[in-house]
């Protein structure tokens, strides 16, 4: 019979695998169009205990649609807020057919195609782990890191060579998100926080709730800077880039997987 401690080997590929595949989806059916904001408002939304059940921004877009080629209307659910004729990317037809923002996908360290394989890898470790086979799920491991390594890598490779334009930007507001209430059973309050920044981008003052957080209150201060990066190819912002560490990073991995991986395949020829 199959010992329980077994089956949970299998569950960090399988979390992976499956939170990856709704990145990859985004990716590969469908192409971004680019559309402006016409309105964005902010909706709440809580239950009777008074813990927010719903919290977004509802966008209103406007695009052109590549179907019929007239301008279409459509309203996005976003975490972020938006100014309004600020440019932003969306998805068609995603989801539940519903229009998806493009906000992050592309902040990633390691792109979804290469995190779904990484996941089927962590899968395959598990099913040679169990079997007793401790050089294949040691290839498997080696090639998890290798690969890890490789994309972080490459990925701070692409960031300094798409000479992303550093923007000063000014925390004007702090928002404040309630994550759970105290009970008789759960004792404190619970509270995410997101800095509001505005900034200037080709003479036009623009706002944006930002995607990073903290659980400390005193992480953000407002009047305080913070630095944004602007892609002049894309149009995009992020909150982040990838640089030196993540370099280094990837690099210790990268050695790592090989070292991993050259043991195993001694082994593997040794038997």
């Amino acid at each position: 019979m199959t010992d329980i401690s077994e089956l949970f080997l299998y569950l960090p590929g399988i979390v992976v695998f499956l939170a990856e595949s709704g990145r990859a989806r985004r990716l590969l059916h469908g192409a971004r169009l680019q559309a402006g904001v016409l309105r964005c408002d902010h909706v709440v939304k809580k239950d009777k205990k008074g813990r927010e059940t719903y919290n977004y921004y509802n966008v209103l877009v406007e695009y052109l649609s590549p179907k019929t080629g007239h301008r279409e209307r459509r309203s996005v659910k976003s975490p972020t807020e938006y100014a309004k004729a600020q440019q932003v990317f969306i998805y068609l037809n995603q989801g539940r057919g519903e229009p998806v923002l493009a906000e992050a996908e592309e902040e990633a360290l390691i792109h979804p195609l290469a995190a779904m394989a990484g996941g089927a890898l962590l899968i395959l470790l598990a099913l040679f782990h169990n079997r007793g086979d401790k050089a294949m799920a040691m290839l498997c491991l080696a090639a998890v890191l290798a690969g890890a390594g490789a994309g972080m890598a490459w990925k701070a490779i692409r960031a300094k060579r798409a000479g992303l334009v550093e923007i000063d930007a000014e925390v004007t507001d702090i928002y404040t998100r309630q994550i759970s209430k105290e009970t008789k059973i759960l004792k404190g309050e619970k509270f995410t926080y997101y800095p509001v920044v505005r900034y200037q981008l080709d003479g036009r003052e623009c706002i944006r709730r930002c995607n990073v957080n903290s659980e400390r209150k005193q992480a953000f201060e407002t009047g305080s800077r913070f630095r944004l990066y602007y892609d002049k190819k894309t149009g995009r912002i992020y909150e982040k880039k990838a640089g030196p560490a993540v370099a280094a990073a990837g690099a210790v991995l990268l050695l790592l997987g090989l070292l991993a991986g050259a043991s195993a395949v001694s082994v593997l020829l040794m038997q």
